[in-house]
């Protein structure tokens, strides 16, 4: 299993692009919550050990390198909120994150997004590099950052909405948050444009007398 490294950036840099950040998404897949982004400035004498692709890690160790990566570099943090993500569409939406992330560094030259698309009006220039986690350093280090940052928040919800599993499920479509959909029915944090959840209030409404 290859590691990721720091070749992009450093041939960014050496196009005069000092300041170049990984830009990684976390929460595209799930039912509930929002999507939330990252984007990270490593310093190359200071690039945390043990960076990878936040699914290649454990909770433990992605949460000791939340902290190292927050210590060690620049993060930005951008979030699209459900409203959002059901206006937009889930792209449109991850990509406005990436937007914001980007945006709450400050100054970027350049950009390395994970992915095959680069989102619009970024405020610098930028690459889209498939499966850019586990390709780059900066890129695998926001990843971390948007997972860690999306799983608090769905713990926090948890305790909100309980018996929708959020705090260990994340809200992605398990078997036990579909099931408590049906019995509790949909929050004011499910995303309504996915499938499961519209379907579940096309039901509701087709039962109301």
């Amino acid at each position: 299993m290859t590691a990721p490294d720091f070749t992009l950036e450093t041939a960014a840099m050496a196009r005069g692009l000092t300041r170049v950040a990984g830009v990684d998404e976390a929460g595209r897949g799930p039912l509930a919550g929002p999507v939330v982004a990252a984007a990270v400035i490593l310093n190359p004498a200071r690039i945390p050990p043990g960076l990878n692709d936040s699914k290649r890690l454990s909770a433990a160790a992605r949460d000791r390198l939340f902290d190292a990566i927050r210590a060690a570099a620049q993060v930005g943090v951008g979030q699209a909120s459900v409203t959002e993500i059901d206006t937009l569409n889930i792209l449109r939406a991850s990509h406005l994150a990436m937007t914001r992330a980007l945006s709450a560094l400050g100054p970027v030259d350049h950009a390395i997004i994970d992915g095959n698309l680069i989102p619009r009006d970024l405020p610098c220039t930028a690459e889209a590099v498939v499966k850019g986690d586990v390709r780059c350093l900066s890129v695998a280090a926001a990843s971390i950052i948007a997972k860690v940052t999306r799983d608090r928040i769905m713990v926090d919800l948890s305790q909100q909405f309980p018996g929708y599993g959020w705090d260990g499920n994340a809200g992605y479509p398990t078997k036990s948050h579909r099931a408590a959909l049906q019995i509790l029915g949909v929050t004011p944090h499910h995303r309504r444009s996915f499938q499961p959840v519209h379907q579940m209030l096309c039901q509701e409404k087709s039962a109301t007398p």
